[in-house]
């Protein structure tokens, strides 16, 4: 998985596979996925970022099984 911000454009990109994708689909105005063939996200787009998902501020934490 990656994870961009670019602050120039303030647009959030999240992938979750290097699947080619056949499908979007626009969640609201700001937010739009890409599907792969059977269904699955591969990338979430989200514009506006800063307002929408609080970006540049990002934080990971893996939790122990």
């Amino acid at each position: 998985m990656k994870i961009r911000y670019f602050a120039d454009t303030d647009t959030m990109l999240i992938e979750f596979s290097y699947a080619p994708f056949s499908e979007i689909r626009a969640l609201n105005e700001n937010i739009i996925l890409d599907l792969d063939a059977e269904g699955n996200i591969r990338t979430i787009n989200i514009e506006y970022a800063s307002k929408c998902a609080d970006a540049p501020r990002f934080s990971y934490e893996q939790i122990a099984a």
